[in-house]
């Protein structure tokens, strides 16, 4: 029978007994060709396997994924062990299975699907990068727990920023170096970049990557060898540093902006001393799934009788909120709004308050989609939001 050789960084995928991987990279490095090729030697080698494969937003598994399993059981030769439909490969020698899914889908996520997945033994996630709500990996990831086998959650990913909570939780807090290859407690790292795979890889490419690293080394090092970034290339608001939440007794404003399966809702404290072109911002609030009565009991406990300026597009929203007790108004939106509130944040100090971690996420993350123009990418921008409604 054909075999497919695995890149020697990839061999710890056949012999550690880890739970989690974490498989991060640069473009080229063949995290997914080595990944992929795994999972069907590992169903074709051990009965009774149940692979969930993820991608936070998957559409068309059988264009955008099932064909790179086709290619390898095509290589191995034994497409007549395999039965495959759009959305799930049954491997008819051994029953083990993948079944694709989504996380998020059109109506919101589906998170409490997955969870009711019956004994999956292996959760693969592709472009965790995508993932940015930890309670979201944690509630799938405890749904793992087939008992008598060995339990593997795969996080396949690019690296983005350290704010993000795969760095901090699986590097940061566990000790560990980015780009490092070992294993640790129950966590097997491994890191690739497009020169351990090499010789696999076309001409041009290598000429691009040989270009980047000339004229910027920072891009290189990111997309190139697949560092981490301390904040996202084109990020918009650069003028931020921590301190003391309105040290001068200011007028406290609050924004608030809402969200609900996915999105947060969020709440803001906000100070503006005008003479100094200070602002201090202090985060509240930052959670999906709230009830009109949390929101307003939330509200009320933190802002008081102080005035909340809000997402005016959810006009009955406020007027539930109102009705309830809290002193709130819609936001004063129109053409150009996003780009006049945006240059007003630009053009003042912004002082975060320290534990206001999503603020510093967001400001980390929020980067143009078309700085000339601009034009600002759709994405971590809901405490940024409430900021300028206040």
């Amino acid at each position: 029978m054909p075999k497919i050789i695995l890149n020697r960084k990839y061999i710890p995928l056949l012999s550690s007994n880890s739970r989690y991987f974490i498989i991060t990279g640069s473009r080229g490095s063949a995290k997914s060709f080595s990944v992929t090729s795994y999972l069907v030697m590992l169903m074709l080698g051990e009965s009774g396997h149940t692979i969930l494969f993820t991608r936070y937003s998957m559409r068309s598994a059988h264009i955008s994924i099932i064909p790179e399993f086709l290619d390898k059981i095509d290589i191995l030769g034994v497409n007549d062990l395999f039965n495959i439909t759009k959305d799930s490969i049954i491997c008819l020698a051994t029953g083990s299975k993948i079944i694709f899914r989504g996380i998020k889908t059109s109506s919101g996520d589906q998170t409490a699907n997955l969870k009711s997945l019956q004994g999956v033994t292996t959760w693969v996630l592709e472009e965790a990068e995508e993932l940015m709500e930890e309670s979201i990996f944690d509630k799938i990831n405890l749904s793992i727990r087939t008992k008598g086998r060995q339990n593997r959650v795969i996080l396949l990913l690019n690296p983005a920023t350290k704010t993000h909570w795969i760095y901090q939780r699986f590097f940061q807090d566990a000790g560990v170096e980015p780009g490092s290859n070992l294993i640790k407690d129950n966590t097997t790292y491994i890191h690739g970049t497009y020169l351990d795979n090499i010789k696999h890889l076309d001409d041009s490419f290598i000429t691009e990557a040989n270009t980047m690293m000339e004229r910027n080394r920072d891009k290189y090092e990111h997309i190139m060898l697949g560092g981490w970034l301390d904040k996202a290339d084109g990020v918009v608001i650069t003028n931020w540093e921590y301190g003391e939440f309105n040290p001068n007794n200011l007028q406290v404003v609050y924004g608030q902006d809402y969200g609900f399966s996915i999105d947060p809702t969020t709440l803001v404290g906000v100070a503006i001393d005008r003479t100094k072109k200070i602002i201090y911002v202090k985060e509240h609030l930052y959670k999906p799934k709230l009830t009109t009565s949390d929101i307003a009991t939330i509200n009320i406990q933190v802002a008081g009788y102080n005035m909340i300026v809000a997402d005016s597009a959810e006009p009955r929203l406020i007027d539930e909120l109102r009705n309830r007790g809290c002193n709130i108004i819609g936001a004063d939106k129109g053409p150009g709004s996003i780009s006049a509130g945006i240059a007003l944040l630009q053009d003042y100090k912004i002082i975060v308050e320290e534990n206001s971690q999503n603020i510093m996420k967001e400001l980390n993350n929020y980067v143009y989609s078309n700085k000339k123009a601009q034009l600002f990418v759709d994405k971590d921008n809901h405490i940024i939001d409430a900021i300028r409604y206040a």
